[in-house]
């Protein structure tokens, strides 16, 4: 944060250093200008002065004297013009003021659209450095805790169900499905139902009949288009011989996933061997 900070005031620095000089420097060039202004209008007088001289003395006839003159005025006119013009615009260029006000607004601004636009989390060294990945043992430990909690709280179904998953994703089919069985009254969740009949097809190693199948059929009375209960009803089906409803599951199933990719292949090669009687 501090760095960030340290960075913001030295870009702040670095803008004023261009843009204040040349707003500050606006006033002495209105000055200027004024000075030029009287100068000038000082050398029309005299100009002016010279022309009426001439006309007393006869030197200078009047058509000549109001020529002369007209066009003395003429350049007077321009002049003025030219001034009042450049000194509209230098009124109306941006100021001390201005320049002061930017000055000030600048970090103001750069923070409030950076709190709105950015993502000022990032700038706490502990949100930028990458979380470690846990590591196997640290996994386990966890899992071993939530064991020892559902010990301490059966009636939590919810705990059971969640120790189950964890169980099945480390491999340990059989604690996994005695974790299920402890929250199966309460399972109404269709992924949580076919990953239940998963664990106890792992863990027994005899397939999706019996208790399986059942909770596959409960899952799918629930949500009839499940995909992943649409999946093992299919094998299930294959397992004992119904071809006709394993191409039935598989073949509700394959609008919901990609095509050409390896489950779409799969589903299409094991209806057509059903289909062949394979």
């Amino acid at each position: 944060m501090t760095q960030f900070f340290i960075f913001a005031l030295l870009l702040v620095a670095v803008v004023a250093a261009f843009i204040v000089p040349p707003l500050w420097r606006k006033p002495r060039q209105n000055a200027s200008n004024a000075e030029r202004k009287q100068a000038n209008l000082a050398i029309f007088r005299d100009q002016l002065a010279e022309l009426d001289r001439e006309l007393a003395e006869g030197s200078l006839s009047e058509a000549d004297h109001a020529q002369a003159k007209a066009e003395l005025q003429r350049r007077l006119l321009e002049e003025v013009d030219s001034d009042e013009t450049g000194g509209n615009v230098a009124s109306a260029a941006p100021s001390r003021k201005l320049a002061i006000t930017l000055v000030v607004l600048l970090p103001i601004l750069g923070l409030l659209g950076y709190g709105v636009l950015g993502n000022p989390r990032a700038l706490d060294p502990t949100q930028t450095v990458a979380q470690p990945k846990m590591t196997p043992e640290q996994i386990n430990a966890m899992v071993a805790k939530l064991a020892e909690r559902m010990q301490a709280n059966p009636d939590d179904m919810q705990g059971w169900m969640m120790l189950g998953r964890s169980y099945k994703t480390l491999g340990r089919y059989e604690d996994a499905a005695q974790a299920y069985a402890k929250a199966e009254k309460a399972m109404d969740d269709p992924d949580v139902l076919a990953s239940y009949a998963e664990t106890i097809a792992m863990a027994e190693g005899k397939g999706l009949k019996g208790k399986p199948t059942q909770l596959i059929e409960k899952a799918l009375k629930i949500e009839p288009n499940h995909g992943h209960s649409l999946f093992l009803a299919g094998a299930a089906a294959m397992e004992r011989g119904d071809r006709k409803a394993g191409i039935a599951y598989w073949e509700a199933l394959l609008p919901q996933v990609e095509p050409g990719s390896e489950i779409d292949q799969m589903l299409r090669s094991g209806i057509d061997k059903m289909k062949a009687g394979g």
